[in-house]
């Protein structure tokens, strides 16, 4: 097998991902919600897969009433191994196979260093590096049952790339794996057309970021609130990020595997 040469199709063929079925972890609100819409707007099918049932279900029937795409949504806890598969075996059961698959859904938590609790540093390894690794093992298994190959892309966070404000020493971590992660699944899925790929954002005003923010000590709110002001001069949308993912998830990157994009307005320049 071989990765196509994309170099007849139009802009608009590319961009496309019409008759595609995509998968998003945490896609009932935030950066998620965001990429949902994206992807069933260039035309792919989409699972949503999110912790709040009540919220994924209004947003599967949100975004499928405005782009005419197929949404359906699904309860998971990306940290539990049969939770996950049964979400990919019904990707596949109702929507025809899985193309796409995004690992959106992680932990910010804030602790100082000498205070982590090993059971909080479990839980934020369980959620952002553990459920990477299942979701996208499950979703790779169903790309090669299916015989077409697919794409795996995985939000990191530009704290996969540096140190950042103190307090979030698990977070670092976990996105530092996911990066050597990505490297090391797109060279073990090469071989069966799936690229792997990371999307990198700086911080963006979602819901989860703003009521994470409040819950600072007051020294970290100001170290944040400093770096937010980016050299493009706005603060980062979940937009920004979910243009990225439908760039990876699309044929647009056909070329591209093991690496990850920064979108971070400059941040880590």
């Amino acid at each position: 097998m071989a990765i196509a040469d994309v170099t007849g199709k139009t802009i608009a063929e590319l961009i496309s991902l019409g008759g595609r079925v995509a998968v998003v972890t945490g896609g009932a609100q935030g950066l998620g919600r965001a990429m949902v819409d994206r992807l069933a707007e260039a035309g792919a099918s989409v699972l949503i897969l999110d912790l709040q049932a009540d919220r994924a279900e209004a947003a599967a029937r949100e975004v499928g009433a405005a782009t005419g795409s197929r949404v359906i949504a699904a309860a998971v806890d990306v940290a539990d191994e049969a939770s996950v598969a049964a979400a990919a075996d019904r990707a596949v059961a109702e929507l025809g196979g899985i193309d796409i698959w995004v690992n959106n859904a992680g932990l910010y938590p804030n602790v100082p260093f000498l205070d982590v609790d090993v059971d909080d540093w479990d839980k934020v390894m369980a959620v952002n590096l553990r459920g990477v690794f299942i979701g996208s093992r499950e979703g790779a298994r169903r790309m090669i049952a299916g015989g077409k190959g697919g794409v795996i892309v995985n939000v990191v966070s530009t704290a996969g790339f540096k140190g950042v404000a103190p307090g979030v020493t698990s977070y670092v971590t976990s996105k530092h794996g996911v990066r050597g992660m990505i490297k090391q699944m797109a060279l073990e899925l090469a071989p069966h057309d799936i690229r792997v790929l990371g999307v990198a954002p700086t911080f963006c005003t979602t819901e989860g970021n703003m009521a994470a923010l409040e819950q600072l000590p007051e020294r970290v709110r100001q170290e944040i609130s400093a770096t937010l002001s980016s050299r493009l001069g706005r603060v980062g949308v979940p937009d920004d990020i979910a243009r990225a993912v439908l760039f990876c998830a699309s044929d647009m990157a056909m070329f591209m595997t093991g690496s990850t994009l920064l979108v971070d307005a400059g941040e880590t320049i």
